[in-house]
Parts: C-alpha cells; structure tokens; sequence
C-alpha cells in the first residue's frame, strides 16, 4: 500500500491497514518550503502491521540524510545519533511547532498545551 501527505491533506481518504506501507510527504515543511524557511525534507517511512520499520529524512537544504530502522539504531549521513543524557528539565531546550489549523477549538487545544509547557522552567 502507499499513503501520499499530499493527497491525504488534499482530503483524500487513507486508511493504514496491515499491508506492508510506503508512507511518503515528498515536501515535509510545506509551508517553510512556500516561505523559503530553508528547512524542508523529503520523509518515507516503511510500516508493517501498523508498526515502523524503518524512515529515512533527507533534509534538502542542508544535504542531511537521516535513516532509522526499528531496533537499529539512528544516523546522520552514517554517523549514529543518539539522545543526550540531560535529565533535568530545567537545562531543557522546548521546541514545538503550532501546526495549520486554525479551527477554534483545535487552537483551544494548542493553546492549552503551550500554557502547560510554558509553566515548567525550561531554559529557553
């Protein structure tokens, strides 16, 4: 099976069954690509039994490869990630993204999230 970002945003209908899965947003960051916001990627993931496999990112702008397989690890151009060891909150970066939609009561929603996460005393 295949599910399109694109086609799925466009309002078509998608259903994630069992079926090994191709899963593909050939402009992951629409709207940073419309606004030359120069952080935009082309995303594949590989599902089975509505469980990943295995993703690969390919950051356009910046020639970055990211690959990741369920039980293997992550890599960059090849080198391994891996998250860091900070524990405490507070030393903590937050970084979100609000999302498109602007229907009131998904705003709600958002807003009330920021509000939660603004409250812990993060760094920045």
């Amino acid at each position: 099976s295949f599910i399109g970002e694109e086609s799925v945003a466009a309002g078509e209908g998608s259903i994630l069954t069992d079926n090994p899965t191709w899963i593909l947003d050939p402009i992951d960051g629409t709207t940073n690509f419309v606004h030359r916001f120069p952080f935009v990627a082309v995303s594949i993931g590989f599902v089975v039994n509505k469980k990943i496999e295995f993703g690969i990112v390919y950051s356009c702008i910046e020639d970055k490869m990211y690959t990741a397989r369920k039980g293997k690890g992550a890599f960059c151009n090849g080198q391994k990630l891996q998250v860091s060891g900070q524990e405490d909150i507070t030393k903590s970066l937050l970084v979100t993204e609000l999302g498109s939609n602007r229907d009131p009561e998904t705003m709600k929603i958002i807003l009330s999230n920021m509000e939660r996460l603004l409250s812990i005393p993060i760094h920045g």
